[in-house]
């Protein structure tokens, strides 16, 4: 097995295969779609307090939890707010298929953290040449985004009303 400050490379691939299918986010999905999932993915690990990617970086990549939990944080002025928490079971990152394909938030460890990482520049191009694995990932994804945001909303209206006048 292979390790770097990041990720941990060596999973077997049927075992990465498996799950890859047995996530969440992905049940459901057809095999030849979770083979298609599984060429792009592989190990990742995170130590608590790791940041995962910035805001404004280049958004290339996305990550389905499966143990540990992440904090989605936004700066409001010299301010750190917490956005939202993602958890086991979980996708973590959805502007990889969203021109201009740049992190929204700002994404952090608060504990150990396992996840399958997926490549999601090659994931786009898997993407353009079936069509049907596009639509099945955006719909899922849209879902996702839709909950982010809106507790993205939440907790920057809740922020500004505490915020003295």
């Amino acid at each position: 097995m292979i390790e770097d400050e990041m990720h941990v490379v060596g999973a077997d691939r049927g075992e990465l295969e498996t799950q890859v299918a047995a996530h969440p986010f992905l049940v459901g999905i057809s095999a030849a779609h979770i083979r298609l999932l599984a060429d792009c993915a592989m190990r990742a690990q995170f130590t608590a307090g790791q940041v995962i990617f910035r805001k404004g970086e280049t958004a290339n990549r996305f990550y389905l939890i499966e143990r540990g939990r992440v904090a989605l944080e936004s700066s409001v002025g010299d301010k750190v707010v917490r956005i939202d928490e993602v958890g086991a079971g979980d996708l973590l990152g959805w502007s990889w298929i969203f021109p201009p394909y740049v992190w929204h938030f700002d994404a952090r460890a608060m504990e150990p953290t396992t996840a399958i990482f997926l490549y999601g520049t090659i994931l786009r191009e898997y993407c353009e040449a079936d069509p049907a694995l596009g639509y099945e990932l955006f719909k899922r994804m849209s879902e996702v985004m839709m909950r982010r945001l809106q507790a993205a909303r939440v907790k920057l209206s809740e922020f500004m009303q505490k915020k003295p006048s």
